[in-house]
C-alpha cells in the first residue's frame, strides 16, 4: 500500500484527466485497495477499467459509493453542486469514517456548493485543488507522473476534523505530492492571479490575433516565445468557462490589477519615459528567473534547495596545498548598503564589485518590489535608478531577504520611514533569530512594528508614523543595529545619535558621506540629522574580507603555503581577522594599500608560517565576529592554547556557532573547553596533521561549512560536512576558489 496511506477503498468521481491520473498515480505508488469510479461517460468507464486504473465503475453514484473510506469529487467546478446534492442522498451508504474531498480550482463557489447540498460544511469533508494539469484531457491522457512535485492545497475549515485532513493529505503525498493549507480566500485570490489570469490573457490573444485578416501571416511566423505564452489557450474551454464564473470576483479583481499595469506601461512606452519601462522590465525579469527557481528547487533560495531537493554536502579530502593568486567576491555588507543607499539616492549610481550571492540578490529584488529600477547584476556590476528619498513604492506582498540578517535589520530602519506598510520575511535559519535589537529602539522613535514570539522575524512594520530622533546606547556592539538607527534616522526629526560599546564596522556611516549626508563622529558615538538627501555615487565594492578569511587560514596552516588575496577590503573596523592572525605569528603583509570610494583596500600576502596560541584581545573580537569559525581552525593548529572571551554574539548567529564549531571540532579530536562566551582551544602545532577526519553538521551555517573545509588541509582523513547549501548565501564561487589553490572537495547531493 501507498506508504501512509490507510484507506482500504477509493471512489473518484470524475474519471478525466485529473481523476484518471490520480488513480494512476495512486497504482504507480503501490495502493492495492479497490479504485472505483462514477462518470457519467460510460466509455470513460470502460476505457479507465481497460487501462487498469479503476477495479470497477457506473454512471450512477448510488452504484460505487458502497463502502467507500474516501471520496474524490473531480468534476467540472460547475457540476460540484448538483454532484454533491447527490452524494448527501447516498453518503449513508459509504464507511462510516468516510472522508470527501475535491479537486475544483476554486473554492469559494465549492464551499458555497457544500452548504447548499448538506446544509452545512461537513466535518469530514476537506476542499482541495492539485496545482497540476494538461491541455490535453479524457481518461486517455491519465498521467501517474501529473502530481509528482507538485503543489496540492488544501482548504480545510475551522472546524473540519483534523483526522480527515490528514488522511486526505496522506492520499496526495502518495502521488508525490507537496501539501500545503490555506485559507479558502486566500486560495481564491491567488488561483486567480497565477492560473486563471494567464487562462483569460492567452485565451483573449490567441482569439484577438484569429480574428485579424492577416492572421495567417501573423501564425506562420510566431517565434517560441509566442507559442510558448499562448499554449494554455488550448485548454478545455468549458472548463475554463466554469472556473471564470465560479471565480468571478477574484479574477476580476486580477484583471483589474493587471489593466493598471498594462496602461502604466502604455503611457511608458507613449512618453518615452525608458525608466519606466526598465523598472517594470527588469523587475519582471529578475521576478521570472526568482519563480523559475522555485519551480525547479535551484539555489535562488537555498531554503528551498534545503526543504525540497536534498541537502548539499562536502566531502573534502585530507592534505592538499595552497598558492597562488585569486580575488574572492564582494563585501556582502558593502553591497547590501549599496543597493540600499542608491535606491534612496538622486541620480544613478553604478556599482562594480557587487557581490552576487543570494543574500544580495534578494535585496535587489526587494527594492525592485518597491518600484526601483536596477540594471544588472552582470559581471558584479549593477546600476541602481535611484528614486529619491520618498520615492519608494508599496510592494504587492512581504519582502523576502533569504537568510540575511543585515538586510533584514538595515531594511527594518530604513522602511520604519516609509507612508506604506510592509513585512519582513527570510528562510528557517533567519526566522529564528532575534529581532528585538532593532525592533525595541525603532519603537522609541516611533515606529510601529510587530514581530513574532520572542521577537523574531516575520517584521509586520506599520508606515506612515512620525519618527523622533534618540540618542541610544547599544547594550552590546552590533554595527547591524546602528546601521538600522541611522538609516531611520534619515526620516526621523531632529538628530539620532548611537553610542556603541565597542568599534564595530562603520560601513553605514562611510557609504552615506559618499552619498553627500553629513554623519558625524565623535569617540564612540556617532549621530546624522534628519530630512537630508542622498546623491548618486559610484562604488566599487572591496573583496570581502570574511571571504577571505577562510583563505587566510588555509594558507596560514598549511606548510608550503603562498597565497596573494587581492583587492581585500581592510576597513579599521573589520580587519580583526588581520590583527589577530598576526598576533599568532602569521606571516601576512598587506601589499597595495589604496582607496575606493572611501573604503581602504589592499592586496593580502599571506605565506605558512608557525602559529601559536594566544589570548584574543577582547578589544578584537567585535572586529573579528563573523570570522571566528575560520580562526578557530587556526587555533586547532597553532602550538598552545587560544582563549576567546566576549564573544557571546556567536550564540545568535544564524546557528550557536560557538556549541557548532565545538562540536565539530570534537568529532575531529581537538582538545577544547567551551564557555558561555567563548572558548580555549589546544592546537596542535607542528608540520604534520593536527587531527582525525570525521562528519561534520554544519547546522545549514555556511561559516560553520567552509570552516571545516579548510581544517581538512592538516586532517588525516577525510571530512565530510553535511547542510552546506547555504554556502551559496555569502560565498558564490567557494568550491571552484577552494580547488584552485589547491583543496580536493567534492560536492554531493544528500538525500532528506
Amino acid at each position: 500500500m501507498a506508504v501512509g496511506l490507510r484507506e482500504s477503498r477509493i471512489l473518484i468521481v470524475g474519471l478525466g484527466l485529473i481523476g484518471g491520473s490520480l488513480a494512476a498515480a495512486l497504482r504507480a505508488n503501490g495502493f492495492r485497495g479497490p479504485i472505483l469510479s462514477c462518470d457519467p461517460d460510460a466509455d470513460e468507464i470502460a476505457r479507465g477499467i481497460e487501462m487498469g486504473l479503476i477495479d470497477r465503475g457506473d454512471t450512477r453514484l448510488e452504484s460505487v459509493v458502497e463502502g467507500a473510506t474516501l471520496v474524490v469529487l473531480a468534476v467540472p467546478v460547475l457540476a460540484m453542486e448538483s454532484v454533491m446534492a447527490q452524494l448527501a442522498g447516498v453518503i449513508d451508504r459509504a464507511a462510516p469514517d468516510v472522508v470527501i474531498t475535491d479537486v475544483g480550482s476554486t473554492k469559494a463557489a465549492i464551499r458555497e456548493a457544500a452548504l447548499a447540498a448538506f446544509g452545512r460544511m461537513p466535518a469530514n469533508l476537506v476542499l482541495g485543488h492539485p496545482i497540476a494539469g494538461s491541455e490535453k484531457s479524457g481518461v486517455a491522457a491519465a498521467d501517474a507522473g501529473l502530481y509528482a512535485r507538485h503543489k496540492v492545497i488544501l482548504t480545510p475549515e475551522a472546524d473540519t476534523d483534523p483526522d480527515a485532513t490528514a488522511r486526505v493529505r496522506a492520499l496526495w503525498a502518495a502521488t508525490g505530492a507537496e501539501v500545503l493549507e490555506m485559507d479558502v480566500a486566500r486560495h481564491d485570490q491567488v488561483l486567480a492571479r497565477t492560473s486563471h489570469l494567464p487562462h483569460l490573457l492567452a485565451f483573449s490573444l490567441v482569439d484577438t490575433l484569429a480574428r485579424q485578416d492577416e492572421r495567417l501571416e501573423i501564425f506562420r511566423y510566431a517565434a517560441g516565445g509566442f507559442r510558448d505564452f499562448t499554449r494554455i489557450a488550448g485548454s478545455d474551454p468549458v472548463m475554463w468557462r466554469d472556473i471564470f464564473i465560479a471565480n468571478r470576483d477574484a479574477v476580476l479583481a486580477s484583471l483589474d490589477d493587471f489593466e493598471a499595469g498594462v496602461a502604466r506601461l502604455r503611457r511608458a512606452v507613449e512618453c518615452g519615459d525608458g525608466d519606466a519601462m526598465l523598472a517594470t522590465f527588469d523587475r519582471a525579469s529578475h521576478a521570472r528567473h526568482y519563480f523559475e527557481s522555485l519551480l525547479n528547487q535551484t539555489s535562488y533560495q537555498a531554503e528551498y534547495q534545503m526543504q525540497q531537493h536534498g541537502k548539499l554536502r562536502y566531502r573534502v579530502s585530507p592534505g592538499g596545498g595552497v598558492t597562488g593568486r585569486i580575488r574572492v567576491p564582494g563585501d556582502k555588507s558593502i553591497s547590501h548598503r549599496s543597493i540600499m543607499l542608491g535606491a534612496l539616492a538622486e541620480g544613478v549610481t553604478e556599482v562594480k564589485g557587487f557581490l552576487e550571492g543570494e543574500d544580495s540578490l534578494a535585496t535587489l529584488q526587494a527594492f525592485r518590489e518597491m518600484g526601483v529600477a536596477i540594471e544588472g547584476p552582470q559581471q558584479g556590476r549593477v546600476s541602481v535608478h535611484g528614486v529619491g528619498m520618498h520615492g519608494l513604492k508599496a510592494p504587492s506582498g512581504p519582502l523576502y531577504v533569504g537568510n540575511a540578517g543585515t538586510a533584514m535589520r538595515l531594511f527594518a530602519g530604513l522602511l520604519a520611514g516609509q507612508a506604506f506598510d510592509t513585512e519582513l520575511t527570510g528562510d528557517a535559519s533567519l526566522t529564528r533569530r532575534p529581532m528585538g535589537r532593532v525592533a525595541d529602539p525603532l519603537r522609541q522613535m516611533g515606529a510601529e512594528i510587530d514581530t513574532a514570539e520572542g521577537g523574531r522575524p516575520p517584521l509586520h512594520i506599520h508606515g506612515g508614523k512620525a519618527l523622533e530622533g534618540i540618542s541610544y546606547d547599544m547594550p552590546m556592539a552590533s554595527a547591524q543595529v546602528k546601521s538600522c538607527l541611522l538609516l531611520a534616522g534619515l526620516y526621523a526629526q531632529g538628530e539620532t545619535r548611537v553610542r556603541e560599546p565597542a568599534p564595530t564596522r562603520d560601513h553605514t556611516e562611510r557609504m552615506l558621506t559618499g552619498f553627500g549626508y553629513r554623519v558625524h563622529r565623535e569617540g564612540d558615538t556617532c549621530w546624522l540629522e534628519g530630512g537630508g538627501k542622498l546623491t548618486a555615487a559610484p562604488i566599487d565594492v572591496p573583496s570581502d574580507i570574511s571571504s577571505a578569511t577562510f583563505f587566510l587560514v588555509a594558507a596560514a596552516i598549511t606548510p608550503g603555503s603562498d597565497l596573494i588575496l587581492e583587492h581585500v577590503g581592510i576597513n579599521p573596523t573589520r580587519i580583526g581577522v588581520i590583527n589577530i592572525l598576526q598576533l599568532m605569528g602569521a606571516d601576512l603583509r598587506l601589499e597595495n594599500e589604496h582607496e575606493v570610494g572611501g573604503e581602504p583596500v589592499a592586496d593580502l600576502h599571506i605565506r605558512y608560517a608557525p602559529l601559536k596560541g594566544i589570548e584574543i584581545p577582547v578589544d578584537q573580537v567585535p572586529l573579528a565576529i563573523d570570522e571566528f569559525p575560520a580562526l578557530f581552525i587556526a587555533a586547532a593548529n597553532a602550538e598552545g592554547t587560544t582563549r576567546l572571551r566576549g564573544a557571546g554574539e556567536l550564540r545568535v548567529k544564524e546557528s550557536d556557532r560557538l556549541q557548532a564549531m565545538a562540536d565539530g571540532l570534537g568529532v575531529l579530536g581537538v582538545e577544547h573547553s567551551l564557555r558561555e562566551d567563548g572558548i580555549d582551544i589546544v592546537g596542535s602545532g607542528g608540520k604534520g596533521v593536527s587531527y582525525a577526519g570525521g562528519r561534520i553538521d554544519s547546522l545549514g551555517d555556511h561559516r560553520i561549512a567552509m570552516a571545516f573545509t579548510i581544517a581538512a588541509l592538516r586532517a588525516s582523513e577525510e571530512i565530510v560536512i553535511d547542510d552546506c547549501a547555504n554556502v551559496a548565501t555569502s560565498f558564490p564561487g567557494f568550491i571552484d576558489l577552494a580547488r584552485r589553490v589547491g583543496l580536493s572537495l567534492e560536492e554531493q547531493q544528500e538525500a532528506s
